[in-house]
């Protein structure tokens, strides 16, 4: 009788560990983001804020973005440290790593992070790890972040909070394409004087004209990119030029201008004729 007992007992309480350990999505995602404490004493206050829960779920996943923000508004989350800290970010996606870091690196300086160094890059199984470590007052604002990442057809599909100073981004890049101009047969466009080398999207052109203005002493370097960022072939002048003419293969996608000694000989602008549709 009294091992009986027990069996029925110890039943119950596995039935009853199990339900304790099922946590919805939302709620899953929620506690992972804010310290315990806070979860605990808030708790009937995030159930009146994340209700209606399917205003969360972007089909069968939760928007972890609109989740950070719901809980930053709210003052359940704060983003801002005590001090100028370490801030680790870890991004993660399945897509070209080369195009990834691109589109990465540019996005992390269109929100104003220029200073950060690069503390690990691996790739596994498909799946690329780039982390960066940088100095700052607060960490990333997710939005503000998706919202950049949009720019470059790019999603943010998830968010882990290892630490406050610790971040995992899951970047679907599937979509991605670098935030630049992109070039039409006819329309001639001018390039302003920059500090950074010019990123222009050719996919859709046969042929390409750059002229450039009296003032610049413009010694060309321009390099070919398929698609998926891969360097098909560099094109470099030692003497100054006025005008030069490209043959656009079908597989270049991106081209990059720029001048083989240093930027500085660009004082003025740059006039890119696009000639004949792909």
């Amino acid at each position: 009788m009294v091992k009986v007992f027990f069996a029925i007992l110890l039943s119950f309480s596995l039935s009853f560990g199990n339900e304790v350990k099922e946590v919805d999505p939302l709620t899953q995602k929620i506690q992972t983001l804010i310290e315990p404490q806070v979860y605990e004493q808030n708790s009937a206050y995030i159930g009146i804020l994340f209700s209606p829960a399917s205003d969360y779920y972007l089909g069968e996943r939760v928007d972890a973005v609109k989740v950070i923000q719901t809980l930053k508004d709210n003052g359940l989350l704060n983003l801002f440290f005590q001090k100028p800290s370490e801030l680790t970010l870890h991004f993660k996606t399945s897509g070209s790593p080369l195009f990834f870091v691109k589109i990465m690196g540019d996005t992390l300086r269109n929100i104003g992070y220029y200073r950060y160094v690069t503390q690990e890059s691996n790739l596994n199984n498909s799946e690329f790890t780039w982390t960066i470590n940088l100095t700052s007052e607060y960490a990333t604002d997710p939005l503000i972040l998706q919202q950049e990442l949009a720019k470059s057809g790019c999603n943010i599909v998830d968010i882990h909070r290892n630490s406050p100073t610790d971040w995992t981004y899951i970047v679907d890049m599937r979509d991605g394409e670098l935030n630049v101009e992109t070039l039409e047969d006819g329309i001639e466009i001018k390039l302003k004087r920059s500090l950074y080398a010019k990123w222009i999207n050719v996919s859709q052109v046969k042929k390409l004209r750059i002229t450039s203005s009296i003032r610049n002493s413009w010694y060309p370097y321009i390099a070919f990119y398929d698609s998926s960022l891969h360097l098909l072939e560099v094109l470099k002048k030692d003497t100054k030029r006025r005008d030069i003419l490209l043959e656009l293969k079908d597989n270049v996608h991106y081209i990059k201008i720029s001048d083989i000694y240093t930027l500085k000989n660009i004082r003025d602008d740059l006039i890119l004729t696009p000639l004949g549709s792909r």
